[in-house]
Parts: C-alpha cells; sequence; structure tokens
C-alpha cells in the first residue's frame, strides 16, 4: 500500500510541474517567442489535477453520489428515451451533443485580445465553473427522472421563478439551434465531400445501433472498431466523391440543406434513442476526439510558436474589427461554451440523464465530457493564435473596413499595427486552393488555416490544402451532433412545459406528445433558419448578435438552480461550489446585456445603433454592412428586436435569481417549509464501473452479478 501511495504522489507531482511550468511560461514571459506546447501543457496538467481531486471531491464528498441507487435508465427503461446506455457510448454521446460551435468558434474570434486571457477563461472556467454546472445539473436531474431545467426550478423554485426559466430556457434553446443549424449550412453548403462524409454517418450510426441492441449486445469494443473502420472510409470516399462525376448530387444549395436538415431534426428527435442518436453520437466524438488529439500531438512535435500577442491593444480599447467591447465583460461570453456553457445544463438535464446506467458515472460523464470540450477550445485558441495576426485580422473582420482587395486590406491590417503583404495574403488563399480569405468571419476558416499550419508541419506543406478543407468538414460533423440532440431536448423542455396544462405530455415517451412537440421544435428553429439562408440581415442572422449573451444567461438559471439544490438538500456548507460561479456568470453577463442594451457606442449597443441607421434614413444615407435602403430598414428593425429580447431575457434571468435567492433564505430560516421533488429510492440492480475503466473492486463486483445470474439461470432451467 506505501509503494502504491509514493508512487501516487510522484506521478500527480510530476503532472502538477508539467501544468505549473506551462502556466508560468505563458503568464512570465515578456515578447520571447511561446511555443503553443506551453500552452497544451498548461491546460493538461490542469485538467488532470482538477479531474482527480476537484472532481471527486465534490461527487462523493457533496452530492454523495450512491452506487445503489437506480437511475431513471434503469427505473423507467422504455427503449424510446428511457434506456441503460453503455458508459462509453454515452461519454461520446453526451460529449458530442454539448460540443457544438461554440468552442470551435470562440476562443478563434476571442484571440483579438491576445491568447493569454482566452487561455486562463478557457481553463480555470471550465475547471470552477462549466464542468461543475454540467456534472451538477446530470446529478440532480438524474434524481428526478430525466427532469428538463426549466421544470426543475418550477418545482424546486417555485411557479413565479419557474416560469421565468422555462420560458428563458425554452427560447434560448431556439436561438441556439438556429445558430448551430446556420453554421452548418454555410459548412456544408457546395462541399460535396463534407455532405457524402457527413450524410454517410446516418446509415453507418444505424448499423451500431442494431449491432448493440440486436446483433451483439454489449458488445461496444466491437461495434467501435467497425464504426471508425466505416467511418474512416466514408472520410476518404468523400473526396472521391467530390472528384467524380457524383459530386453534382452532394453539391447541395443552402436552401436544400435546410430542408434536409430539418427532416434530420425530426426525425433524430423521434427514433428511440439507441436508434440513431446515441451510436451517431458516439461515432462522431472518435472523430472529434482523434482529431483534438492529433492536433496537440502535432503542437508538441512541431512546436509552432504564437505569434499573437499575449495581450493586444484591443483588449483595452475595446475597438476591436473582430467584435467590438471591452476585455471584461465580452472575452468571457465570446469564449462561452469552452469554459462554461447554459447550453449543456439542457443536454445534463435531458437526454443523459435518462440513458446513465449509475449515479457514479455522472463525474466521468458531466465533468470529463466538459474537460474534453474545453481541449477543444484551447486548439481552437491555439490554431488562431500560431497563424500571422496580420492574416487573422485580414480574416475576420467585415469586408466594410478592410475592403475587397488584398492591397486595401495589407494597408488597413497594417494601419493597427499588424504587417501583411498583399502578396503574403493571396499566396495564403493559394496555398488551401481558396480564391480569397479575406473577410471569413465566423471563425471556422480561421480555425482551419491553424488546423493546416500544425498539420501541413507534421506532413508537409504538400498536403495543406487538404487539410483545410479536412477542417472545414470537421467542424460541421462537430456542430451537427449538437443539433439533433438539442432537437431532442428542446422537445423534452417543450414535453415538461405542456404537461403542467395537459398531464399526458408529461410522459415523454408518449408518441402524440413526441411527434408533436418535436415538429413544433423544429419548424421554430427551421423557421428562423430558413428566413436567415435567404434574407442575409434576417432570420436567424437576426438572432446571432445575442447567442452568446443568451447562452451565458442560461448558465446562470442553471447554476441558480444548482444552488438552490444544494441548500434544499441539506449541502448549505458546500453551495459555493455553485454558488461562486453563479455570482461570477451573473455578474457579466448582466454587465453584458447592459451594455448591449443602454452603450453610447453604436458597435456595442444595440438601441444606439438603431438610433444611428434611422438617422441615416431620414437623410436617405446607406450604412453598412446595409447595401439597399431596404436593408437600412432591417437593420433599423433587428436592432430593435436584439436590444428588446436582451433587456427581456435578462429581465428574466433575475427574477430567476431573486427568486432562488428567496427559495434558499426562506430554507434556511425554516427548513421544515421546504419540500424536495426527488425521486423515492430504489435498490440498483445493475453492475457498472463509475469510470472509462473498471478498478478491481468493480471487476469483481461484474464477476459476482455474471456468476448470480448464471447460477439463477441454471436453477429456473432445472
Amino acid at each position: 500500500m506505501r509503494t502504491v501511495n509514493v508512487r501516487s504522489i510522484v506521478i500527480w507531482t510530476l503532472v502538477a510541474l508539467v501544468g505549473a511550468a506551462g502556466w508560468s511560461v505563458l503568464a512570465l514571459s515578456r515578447g520571447e517567442d511561446v511555443s503553443a506546447a506551453w500552452m497544451v501543457a498548461a491546460a493538461l496538467g490542469s485538467y488532470a489535477i482538477a479531474y482527480r481531486f476537484y472532481a471527486k471531491f465534490i461527487a462523493y464528498k457533496v452530492l454523495k453520489v450512491d452506487r445503489t441507487r437506480a437511475t431513471p435508465a434503469e427505473r423507467l427503461n422504455n427503449g424510446i428515451d428511457f434506456h441503460p446506455t453503455d458508459r462509453r457510448v454515452l461519454l461520446g454521446h453526451h460529449f458530442a451533443a454539448i460540443a457544438g460551435a461554440g468552442p470551435l468558434v470562440g476562443p478563434v474570434l476571442a484571440a483579438q485580445m491576445g491568447y493569454l486571457p482566452g487561455t486562463i477563461w478557457i481553463i480555470a472556467g471550465v475547471i470552477f465553473a462549466g464542468a461543475v454546472q454540467d456534472m451538477v445539473v446530470l446529478f440532480f436531474s438524474t434524481r428526478r427522472d430525466g427532469r428538463s431545467l426549466g421544470q426543475m426550478a418550477r418545482e424546486e423554485i417555485g411557479p413565479f421563478g419557474g416560469a421565468a426559466a422555462l420560458i428563458a430556457a425554452f427560447a434560448i434553446m431556439i436561438i441556439l439551434l438556429g445558430v448551430l443549424a446556420l453554421v452548418i449550412v454555410n459548412a456544408l453548403a457546395q462541399s460535396p465531400w463534407g455532405t457524402f462524409s457527413i450524410a454517410m454517418t446516418i446509415p453507418i450510426a444505424l448499423l451500431m445501433g442494431f449491432y448493440l441492441r440486436v446483433l451483439r449486445p454489449g458488445r461496444v469494443t466491437e461495434v467501435s472498431v467497425i464504426g471508425v473502420a466505416l467511418l474512416l472510409f466514408a472520410l476518404v470516399a468523400g473526396r472521391w466523391v467530390a472528384e467524380s462525376s457524383w459530386a453534382g448530387t452532394f453539391t447541395l444549395a443552402p436552401s436544400t440543406l435546410v430542408i434536409w436538415l430539418v427532416a434530420y431534426g425530426f426525425i433524430a428527435s423521434i427514433l428511440p434513442v439507441w436508434m440513431l442518436l446515441a451510436p451517431r453520437d458516439y461515432l462522431s466524438t472518435f472523430m472529434k476526439v482523434g482529431t483534438i488529439a492529433l492536433l496537440a500531438l502535432g503542437v508538441i512535435v512541431a512546436l509552432p510558436t504564437l505569434k499573437m500577442d499575449g495581450v493586444t491593444d484591443f483588449a483595452s480599447r475595446g475597438n476591436g474589427p473582430v467584435f467590438a467591447g471591452s476585455l471584461f465583460p465580452f472575452v468571457f461570453i465570446t469564449i462561452a461554451c469552452g469554459a462554461l456553457s447554459g447550453f449543456h445544463s439542457l443536454i445534463s438535464s435531458g437526454t443523459t440523464p435518462k440513458m446513465i446506467q449509475k449515479e457514479t458515472q455522472v463525474r466521468m460523464i458531466g465533468y470529463g465530457s466538459m474537460l474534453m470540450e474545453s481541449s477543444v477550445a484551447v486548439m481552437a485558441l491555439v490554431a488562431a493564435s500560431i497563424i500571422d495576426p496580420g492574416l487573422y485580422f485580414a480574416m475576420n473582420a467585415p469586408a466594410g473596413v478592410i475592403g475587397d482587395t488584398v492591397q486595401n486590406a495589407s494597408q488597413v491590417v497594417g494601419s493597427w499595427g499588424y504587417q501583411i503583404s498583399p502578396e503574403a495574403l493571396a499566396r495564403a488563399a493559394e496555398n488551401v486552393e481558396e480564391a480569397s480569405l479575406l473577410s471569413r468571419t465566423g471563425g471556422a476558416p480561421t480555425l482551419a488555416i491553424g488546423v493546416s499550419e500544425i498539420f501541413s508541419q507534421v506532413t508537409g506543406d504538400g498536403l495543406r490544402a487538404f487539410w483545410y478543407h479536412f477542417a472545414i468538414m470537421f467542424e460541421a460533423l462537430f456542430i451537427l451532433t449538437a443539433l439533433d440532440a438539442g432537437t431532442r431536448v428542446g422537445r423534452f423542455m417543450l414535453q415538461d412545459t405542456l404537461g403542467n396544462v395537459y398531464r399526458p405530455f408529461k410522459n415523454v415517451s408518449w408518441k402524440p406528445g413526441l411527434v408533436i412537440t418535436s415538429a413544433v421544435v423544429c419548424g421554430l428553429w427551421g423557421y428562423f433558419l430558413w428566413v436567415g439562408v435567404h434574407e442575409p440581415l434576417g432570420g436567424i442572422n437576426q438572432l446571432f448578435p445575442i447567442f452568446g449573451i443568451a447562452n451565458q444567461l442560461l448558465a446562470a438559471v442553471a447554476l441558480a438552480v444548482c444552488t438552490t439544490l444544494l441548500v434544499k438538500s441539506g449541502r448549505l456548507k458546500w453551495a459555493w461550489i455553485t454558488g461562486v460561479p453563479l455570482a461570477w456568470d451573473a455578474t457579466v453577463t448582466l454587465t453584458a446585456s447592459w451594455q448591449k442594451v443602454f452603450s453610447s457606442d453604436p458597435k456595442v449597443g444595440f438601441f444606439k445603433q438603431r438610433q444611428v441607421f434611422q438617422d441615416a434614413i431620414d437623410r436617405g444615407e446607406v450604412l453598412p454592412p446595409a447595401k439597399s435602403m431596404d436593408d437600412m430598414h432591417t437593420v433599423v428593425t433587428n436592432s430593435t428586436v436584439d436590444g428588446v429580447l436582451s433587456a427581456v431575457l435578462a429581465l428574466l434571468i433575475v427574477v430567476v435569481i431573486v427568486d432562488a435567492t428567496r427559495v434558499c433564505v426562506r430554507h434556511v430560516r425554516r427548513p421544515a417549509l421546504s419540500t424536495l421533488s426527488e425521486a423515492p429510492y430504489v435498490e440498483s440492480k445493475i453492475t457498472a464501473p463509475a469510470g472509462l475503466f473498471p478498478t478491481k473492486e468493480e471487476r469483481e463486483e461484474e464477476q459476482r452479478a455474471v456468476a448470480s445470474a448464471g447460477s439463477r439461470s441454471s436453477a429456473g432451467t432445472q
């Protein structure tokens, strides 16, 4: 025993030293060249320490997870929404569902402020806020038959604050789904390679689902090998298709993609979870995690230098070309999902608690998945920070600022202090077989350039274009898995809400209810997507500016619910675990909301922007990004809608936090008045490990369970 302890101490001391060395180099460098490998070291060292110690402390000391308690998946198993799912498959599903556009795009945009602020928030934020939220919401939802976040708020906080949470959560969910779908459409439009490869993941996932359910139950390793082999073949075949006579078949217009996405979202929402959703997300995770792991390995091998400043002048001036606003609060809002995401709380109270086998798995699935997503965000920030800053700003500044020629772009970017020649801009586009890289806003192309830079240093410059287009397709696959799971979760939320009025909706697997609510959810985000695709300033484009704030406001709802539940369940002394992140998130997000509504800077404040464009209309003048007087009126409408929505959502969240505070204070003063909606204890008959690899004790327990089942079977046949 003493040898094991000494070995453990040595290992974790080395891990801590690696992380500390990474942080020291990043924080103390003053003008020296800094390798991106130090950023990877800081992240991995911090994640390992956090998972081993902080997450374990919360799971076993604070939440007191109980391996003997049956989960909803076991008690309510119906093969549609409730289904005990192997922890490895569920880890893949959960990670794929939460890892949408945010961890890829947000950190790329936040690189405008320099690599250091983003790195600090991504790593510290996920350890103390994002991963904690995901795990605690998953635990409490599992204890409540997989109830949605809004319904938990209604039952535990009260009808007033709960109603505000239900409305805010559902409205924000539709906005998030619409934005995710728009990113997918933009990535796949006119891309036969990406469209074919992603389409093939659907039949592969169906095969995997039936393999695990019907052909070879429990053979996760076998189905993983088959699935990965078919996925790799689909990726390679996608390029063959793009270069063949079939290319036209898979070259789809944006409007066609909208129809296919809405149809897929509806079907994925109503099919049994084991058939398509879980295996497809599990399959996608291999590609996601594999690509990010290879990217980290590429950084360690190639040792690329961080070319972006640690902290740029835009961080203090707040007039950056990528997004307007100061470092506080907007770098935290922009990074969003990589550190803390309200969307994750909807998955943690949606599909996952209805599929988890054991309470003890919430640490691996809730906390562990969020650490995996944060590593994606770190690699995205690395990718944006190793390319030439001049190229970064030329790609991410709007055309109205830098113009549409490399000469003009070079001149404007140079005026910001970042020199890049017109020839270098043209050559960068030529290297990845693109006509131009100017104003390729949104973050995805910048990430692809960074990925191609890292991989080409390892595999040779001749494959730079291949890696660029691979990264674009990878991002579309990354985001699509959040869309299908999100649609199903939106269905759960609507069913929980309608169930307060008409009880049959409470049964989330009631077929008329699941079909009706799935159609409503798909119809809502599909409408905004359809209009956004056909009108560059309309539909979901209208709501895109409030995406980040809405997501963080939703995180405040989740953390408020978690804090309330910790207090009401007798864990008052541990309420700081979610209470401190709640206070920080509320401060950041409400400050951002205030500035977006009332700022006198038209680049920041929605109502000020409305006034500027209305005054221009009165003068008969057209201002960018508008190209006509009709566009000018659309901008005025969008600014008004965004300003009003920002104010309404912020007000709803304030109502939730105030009402949650009232409930907590009342409980502390008069605990007898409080009630919990926790499901009664039922002993579990399932044996399953808590982590990815079973411990010695867990293997022995499983062997005893198998032997016991065998003896009962023998007795039954005699």
